[in-house]
């Protein structure tokens, strides 16, 4: 039994068989080391976004709470950019006093966000209560004020002579943004 093939076939076997030899070289010269390489690659990709997204849900959270406190506490952000009027601030606060009167501002400290401004004043009251009025009248006034120890009383009289000194904090940046 004599197996004829044709010459046709053998070119065909022979084209085949080349062709199989290019697909399996270039499949393990380059597409088998860029697959590991790709896993690599997609495994470094994943870990990066996780870590991504864990940084901008920590961020949106951050966020989230910062415009909640801006917007709980827009008064004193607003007070930060209101500028202290010394007539105005006498006029809001004499009725808690029989004499009430104030020392000019001088300059006190410097820092990069705000100016501090150095007040002394001196009053006459007829109760502590009227001080403890006037303190509550500082904490709902336009502006953010300290008052400093040691606030001084001594007795005239009838009347209470009180003295002490307040800081009135002011931003020295005119374009912060809320």
């Amino acid at each position: 039994m004599k197996i004829h093939i044709s010459r046709q076939m053998i070119y065909i076997v022979t084209l085949a068989v080349v062709f199989l030899f290019f697909v399996f070289l270039f499949a393990f010269a380059f597409l088998i080391p860029s697959g590991k390489d790709y896993r690599l690659a997609r495994l470094e990709s994943k870990k990066i976004s996780y870590q991504t997204n864990s940084i901008q849900e920590e961020y949106d959270k951050v966020f989230k709470h910062f415009k909640g406190l801006q917007k709980d506490h827009r008064h004193i952000l607003k007070a930060y950019k209101n500028i202290f009027n010394p007539e105005r601030f006498v006029q809001m606060n004499e009725k808690y006093f029989e004499s009430f009167s104030l020392s000019e501002l001088t300059p006190h400290a410097r820092d990069e966000n705000f100016a501090v401004y150095e007040v002394n004043t001196s009053s006459l009251i007829q109760s502590p209560q009227g001080f403890y009025d006037f303190l509550d009248g500082v904490n709902k006034s336009d502006n953010i004020i300290a008052i400093n120890f040691p606030i001084d009383f001594k007795r005239d009289a009838n009347l209470i002579k009180s003295s002490f000194t307040m800081h009135v904090y002011i931003s020295s940046k005119s374009d912060s943004k809320e």
